[in-house]
């Protein structure tokens, strides 16, 4: 049985999902994972978003160590409802709204996702039946919410290929723990250029106001 690992919430027991359809992030990868984004120093204060999310594990496992914000976005109908009772542990440590859950699909979520969106950390565990170039798509439809020194996590089998990275999207580093492969990404040079254009535009329109 999963649990949140530390911070606020940690020795929670999270709620799973039942059947087969979702292959939960173990607590042995979770902590390592965990342990190397601590050493990042991204998690604290971050805008967190958890694609596939499953039982939300690992956005809430940010939730409880400090993220400002989380957002959780599944579309199956037991999973999405094990998210927020998950969120709901959270919150009620939290006093806040910390974890906020979606319903959706994650092409659609992104599709209609504010373009002044931005995230700083990324978890992406897409169910291993999901084809690489359906991947990349929605590793391109990311790339413009990523903030300037976003992390993106990618959790795959072992025995799938490195992702396509898109334009604007690089790899920095990746670990194997045995049937599970984590891939870590940031932006690019193109990715951070237009971030800083898209503030600049903000900045102005408030000066003109």
């Amino acid at each position: 049985m999963s649990r949140i690992i530390a911070g606020a919430a940690g020795g929670s027991t999270l709620n799973s999902v039942p059947g087969s359809l979702t292959r939960p992030t173990t607590d042995r990868v979770k902590e390592a994972l965990f342990s190397r984004l601590d050493a990042f120093d991204v998690i604290a204060g971050a805008r967190v978003l958890d694609l596939y999310a499953g039982s939300g594990s690992l956005g809430v496992e940010s939730g409880s160590r400090g993220a400002d914000s989380v957002d959780l976005v599944e579309f199956d109908a037991k999973a999405s409802a094990v998210c927020q009772r998950n969120a709901d542990l959270v919150n009620t440590v939290a006093g806040r709204k910390v974890v906020s859950v979606h319903r959706s699909k994650v092409e659609s979520f992104l599709d209609r996702t504010a373009e002044a969106v931005r995230w700083d950390l990324v978890f992406l565990d897409p169910p291993y039946p999901l084809d690489e170039p359906a991947l990349a798509a929605v590793l391109a439809k990311l790339v413009p919410h990523l903030g300037e020194v976003a992390v993106v996590v990618v959790e795959r089998s072992s025995r799938t290929p490195e992702p396509a990275w898109p334009e604007g999207m690089e790899r920095f580093a990746e670990k194997k723990y045995g049937e599970t492969r984590l891939w870590f990404a940031e932006p690019g040079v193109e990715a951070v250029e237009a971030v800083d254009a898209v503030d600049l535009e903000a900045v102005n329109e408030k000066v003109e106001d």
